[in-house]
């Protein structure tokens, strides 16, 4: 329980940006999931599509300091040459 009215308001701002943050992260991960299924499905045009839809969500989140720019460029490399690997 916070004792002064500083530390009231912190936790007060802390659950507004933890809501805000886990909906970004799951944003990404229906994104990244979305690009997977259409990997999955065998469609490189869909997947191709869905990659560029979730390359700026991923962004985003670097920006926003919500994941580390190295976790977004290995899910953006690792997605990538999936799709490359494709026929």
């Amino acid at each position: 329980m916070a004792n002064t009215k500083s530390a009231e308001k912190a936790a007060r701002q802390a659950e507004k940006h933890r809501a805000r943050n886990v909906a970004l992260r799951s944003r990404m991960r229906t994104a990244v999931r979305s690009v997977t299924a259409a990997i999955t499905g065998g469609n490189k045009e869909t997947a191709t599509a869905s990659y560029k839809e979730a390359v700026p969500v991923i962004d985003t989140l670097v920006n926003k300091q919500i994941i580390h720019r190295n976790k977004a460029a290995r899910h953006k490399s690792r997605l990538a040459a999936r799709i490359r690997a494709m026929q």
